[in-house]
């Protein structure tokens, strides 16, 4: 099958440009084809009717319509919409009314195209937050809990703008109407509903950028929720396996995050500004669990999901769990790798070679001039020292063999492209000991095949093994992210500056090549032939190597010409380009470094959890089953909040002065003479009442203070300045009317 299709009468010329032209267009931006559409559906709105006065709400032209006996009330437009999902969309209650008398089918009906597939009037009224639309389409039979959307619009995907759900009752919470909620809950609404990502409302909520409202209908929605199979509602899983605390974690949604965990809590006690609070660590903590909130944070490709890594108790268990088992198992394991790698080095040092027969060798008082060779494997193994080298090369086959049974289960979890892409993860890091592994093997069957040549997988498996050490930094914070960052600089400055100094080494080689072909190779050799001039161009750029200059043969004018611009583009232009793009690729590492090394001990953590036998990795917290708080784990944690008297002294300064204006007014209000009407104040901690003499006010003080509740706004700002933070021990007056 060809490319393109061929008409047989057109020339070659048309067939090509016909061709390249329909392969242009199958290739158009999704958001072309959309524009289209879209179009067409306003000209179709346009054409019909019936259609048009559902939009512009022309409540005579739709009567004239509906009494019409030709009127199709069932006619729909370009995108498979009814008049009433038309009425909806614009907002016109009264020809939805008009049209739900006349046609009470039209209620249920869904739209019938691709991209809008499944949506119905309701769908439309509730995400544009019209309750009363919503509340007549329910009057006249809406159905609120069988309807879903599965048209491509609105799909979970990068190139959707939003992400609803399915179901009605997922639209009115994503925009926040508290109103459409309750009136769909309590119509019949299924909040357990789950949309074909296996996502409840609750997951929906998490995904959504206006945070504050999500939380609040995230209460109101659990608030009806009833336990039904002993599952709550908030731990029900989707397809992925995650609730919806896990998405919040995925997504780096802090405040929703935080909000779930405040939920979860239990304060054991207030002592001033210490409080203890004990935290549910259920999805939270990695030990025992295939998906957990840290192993989710780290394998994230968000950066706000790190923020994570602050939240409490998030940061305390962190850090109990690099602290307890963490830090020493991976000082363990690095000791151990190095003293391998020193072994497999002294193995590959003092491999067995013999000298090479019939050639003379020199042997003088400083230096041995000895040209070797290969031994054959029968005669590698016959002293004493063959022996010990032979344990050696055991211990680095057998460990070698360890690395890749230990990294290829976590390779099948996690998925090669997460496993070898991500940093923090330690991608490249897996790369190069996998190599390692590889090479090692790979020079075990030379050795036992007596092949030549196993300098080369040795050689590799050298460099490999001792850049492997590096990994190991990633346990100290002061090291840990200036291996990240050379690991940015290698995969990406570097590996763009290889493009662009491939293309100036192919044009100046070429051109130097060209240059020197005709002059004598014995005098110039740098540019013999064209793979060598390559080479001589790519030592000129990195100025390994002058440029060539001897005297005694006149240089073509052209190689003047040639090498400086070369010097100029090399020297000058491309390696401070280099250097510009490596100083910006550390200053954004720098910034980042403290969230990076956290991420990095997660993981590390984490990779350590797995291979660990549970009986030396014990969990962290206490069990909530020994204190009657179910089967949960908690962690306590005890936390200071004291005022920041800086963030409030703005506000207490603008009350200040409102109460000095109020004072003075009271003063003024004093001063003429009391009236008859008296209003007694008991005050608090008297034992005798004084006289009613005393007590007396103007009712107009009373009313003035009536509202107690911007009283009290201006009163905590003052009370939290002054260290007052028990607010159980006040005691508030009371008011009696006499």
């Amino acid at each position: 099958m060809g490319l393109f299709y061929c008409h047989k009468n057109s020339s070659v010329t048309n067939n090509v440009w016909n061709g390249l032209k329909s392969q242009i267009w199958n290739r158009a931006p999704q958001g072309l084809e959309l524009d289209e559409i879209h179009m067409l559906q306003q000209k179709r709105i346009q054409e019909s009717p019936l259609l048009l006065a559902a939009k512009e709400n022309n409540v005579g032209m739709m009567k004239k319509l509906l009494d019409c006996p030709s009127t199709d009330l069932y006619s729909r437009g370009a995108m498979g919409e009814t008049a009433l999902h038309v009425a909806a969309l614009y907002d016109n209650l009264e020809a939805a009314q008009m049209l739900i008398n006349k046609a009470p089918n039209l209620v249920n009906l869904p739209c019938t195209s691709a991209l809008y597939e499944g949506q119905t009037a309701l769908h439309i009224a509730a995400v544009n937050q019209n309750q009363n639309l919503v509340k007549l389409l329910i009057l006249n039979g809406a159905d609120v809990r069988s309807p879903r959307v599965t048209g491509s619009f609105f799909a979970f995907n990068q190139r959707n703008l939003f992400y609803f759900g399915e179901h009605v009752l997922s639209f009115a919470a994503c925009v926040g109407h508290e109103g459409i909620v309750r009136l769909l809950i309590e119509s019949g609404a299924n909040i357990r509903a789950q949309d074909c990502y296996g996502n409840t409302v609750l997951h929906i909520l998490a995904l959504q950028p206006n945070r504050t409202f999500s939380c609040q209908m995230f209460d109101l929605i659990v608030s009806y929720d009833k336990g039904e199979r002993g599952v709550r509602l908030e731990n029900i899983p989707n397809n992925r396996g995650l609730t919806s605390l896990h998405v919040a974690a995925a997504e780096g949604n802090t405040v929703m995050f935080q909000h779930l965990v405040q939920r979860k809590k239990q304060i054991q006690w207030t002592f001033g500004p210490l409080n203890s609070t004990l935290y549910d660590l259920s999805g939270i903590d990695s030990w025992g669990e295939d998906q957990s909130v840290l192993e989710l944070v780290v394998a994230s490709k968000k950066k706000e999901a790190r923020h994570i890594l602050d939240l409490t108790p998030v940061k305390q268990l962190v850090f109990l769990k690099w602290r307890s088992c963490g830090r020493p198992y991976f000082c363990l394991l690095a000791s151990i790798y190095i003293l391998y790698i020193v072994t497999v080095t002294m193995c590959c040092i003092y491999r067995p070679l013999e000298p090479i027969p019939g050639i003379g060798n020199q042997t003088t008082v400083t230096r041995n001039i000895t040209k070797l060779m290969q031994k054959p494997f029968n005669e590698a193994y016959q002293t004493y020292e063959d022996e010990l080298r032979l344990v050696g090369e055991l211990i680095s086959v057998v460990g070698a063999i360890i690395i890749l049974l230990l990294l290829i289960p976590d390779m099948l979890r996690v998925g090669a492209t997460r496993y070898f892409g991500q940093t923090v993860l330690g991608g490249p890091f897996h790369i190069i000991i996998i190599i390692f592994a590889i090479m090692v093997l790979t020079t075990l069957v030379m050795r036992l095949t007596s092949s030549d040549g196993e300098v080369v997988p040795m050689s590799l498996a050298l460099v490999f093994g001792w850049c492997y050490v590096l990994y190991f930094t990633r346990g100290f914070q002061m090291l840990g992210p200036f291996t990240i960052m050379i690991q940015k600089m290698i995969f990406g400055d570097l590996l763009r500056f290889c493009w662009l100094m491939a293309v100036v080494i192919l044009g100046f080689g070429g051109a130097f090549y060209v240059i020197f072909q005709t002059e004598d190779s014995s005098q110039l050799g740098h540019f013999m032939s064209y793979p060598m001039s390559l080479f001589s161009t790519f030592e000129l750029f990195l100025t390994i190597i002058d440029g060539p200059a001897n005297y005694q043969v006149d240089l073509p004018f052209m190689y003047s010409v040639m090498y400086s611009a070369f010097a100029i583009i090399a020297a000058l232009l491309m390696l401070n380009l280099l250097i510009a793009m490596m100083g910006d690729t550390h200053w954004r590492v720098a910034h980042e470094r403290d969230e990076l090394w956290k991420a990095q001990v997660v993981a590390t953590t984490i990779m350590l959890e797995r291979k660990m036998p549970k009986r030396l990795w014990p969990r962290l917290g206490i069990c909530g089953k020994d204190y009657g708080l179910g089967e949960s784990w908690f962690l306590r944690v005890e936390e200071r909040k004291d005022v920041d008297k800086k963030k409030i002294k703005p506000y207490v300064d603008a009350f200040q002065c409102a109460d000095e204006d109020d004072s003075k007014r009271e003063k003024e209000a004093l001063k003429p003479s009391l009236s008859e009407d008296k209003i007694t104040i008991l005050l608090p901690n008297k034992e005798t009442p004084p006289s009613p003499s005393m007590l007396t006010l103007d009712p107009n003080t009373s009313h003035r203070r009536s509202n107690r509740g911007w009283q009290k706004i201006r009163k905590t700002p003052l009370d939290q300045l002054q260290g007052r933070t028990n607010y159980g021990l006040d005691i508030e007056d009371e008011i009696y009317e006499v």
